[in-house]
């Protein structure tokens, strides 16, 4: 399974990105939806948001009135966390759910504003964002859909800006032309990236060569995200995670230092290769699969002492060294 993070701004066309993954065979776990579904009537939820916001943020039928929440919540942060502190430890178990309930081979797309605000982007193998100029999205809102410009104004400001999201994108979807335009590039990605990364996560390779694409100078931005990856994948099992080196032209090659907690750690990282008969070392290997990465057996790894990881994006070959 690939585990896929999406978002964009409000006005951005995400919406559309994620439809035409869906289309393409993508399972799309759509946070907004999500959001939606935990305060449906009746729910425990909607009691802690009417407890905390008052019945004026209900329909005259006891439904949700999200534009009467949205006009509480967007520009004051302490209503804004509370209703995060309601709502989302209920949204990540259904999350959890929906995503244990698909297929082995799936590649599973989190469609999820908040991705950035949150810092969830090393969460991720792979972050999509679809890219459009906050001015642009402003005219796209007022214009096209009716809102008021006051009104988008304050939630365009109460998120991410342009340069954030930029920055923890893997892949930037540029979202100014038309929607044929937008289809054309998700089924790229989703052809040359997405479909071959969840095949090489599956097999267990590692990609040696970039096939993909891609930049050809690591940005600072990029190298903290896979970085960010491994740490929040290996979690306890290690105390540091460098770059030693990294040498761009056609390879996109990436290396790393990976210092494990002791010899029982790196005991555990190397027989992922293994997992089928450790059962340590398969829960590794499945929290490294979640971030992209598979462990390369003894037999494969040359003259590299200690382990070896290796990336499965088919667009960067990224090898960690693993020591204690």
């Amino acid at each position: 399974m690939l585990w896929v993070g999406l978002s964009g701004g409000i006005g951005s066309g995400k919406s559309t990105a994620s439809a035409r993954l869906a289309e393409l065979g993508a399972v799309v776990v759509d946070a907004d939806a999500l959001a939606r579904e935990v305060v449906e009537p009746g729910t425990p939820a909607l009691s802690d948001v009417t407890s905390r916001f008052g019945p004026g943020v209900l329909t005259a039928d006891g439904a949700l009135d999200r534009q009467a929440l949205g006009r509480i919540v967007f520009g004051d942060e302490q209503a804004r966390r509370d209703l995060e502190q309601i709502t989302h430890p209920r949204i990540a178990d259904r999350t959890r759910e929906l995503v244990d309930a698909a297929p082995a081979d799936a590649v599973v797309v989190h469609d999820i504003p908040l991705l950035v605000e949150l810092d969830r982007a090393a969460d991720y193998a792979l972050t999509l964002v679809v890219d459009v100029p906050a001015e642009v999205r402003l005219r796209r809102l007022v214009e096209l859909r009716g809102m008021d410009e006051t009104e988008v104004r304050r939630r365009i400001d109460a998120q991410a800006d342009d340069q954030q999201r930029r920055a923890a994108a893997d892949v930037l979807l540029p979202n100014t032309g038309t929607v044929e335009d937008l289809h054309h590039l998700v089924e790229e990605v989703w052809g040359a990236r997405l479909v071959p990364f969840e095949e090489n996560l599956r097999a267990g390779r590692w990609t040696t060569t970039a096939t993909v694409t891609s930049p050809e100078h690591p940005s600072v931005a990029t190298l903290a995200r896979i970085v960010s990856r491994l740490r929040g994948a290996l979690g306890d099992l290690t105390t540091s995670v460098q770059v030693r080196a990294d040498a761009s032209g056609s390879q996109h090659e990436i290396h790393l230092d990976v210092q494990t907690t002791g010899p029982d750690a790196t005991r555990r990282v190397r027989s992922a290769s293994g997992a089928s008969r450790d059962t340590s070392g398969r829960e590794v290997r499945d929290r490294l699969a979640r971030v992209g990465f598979v462990v390369v057996p003894d037999d494969l790894r040359g003259t590299t002492t200690g382990g070896l990881l290796a990336g499965a994006d088919p667009a960067r070959v990224v090898l960690a060294h693993v020591g204690n």
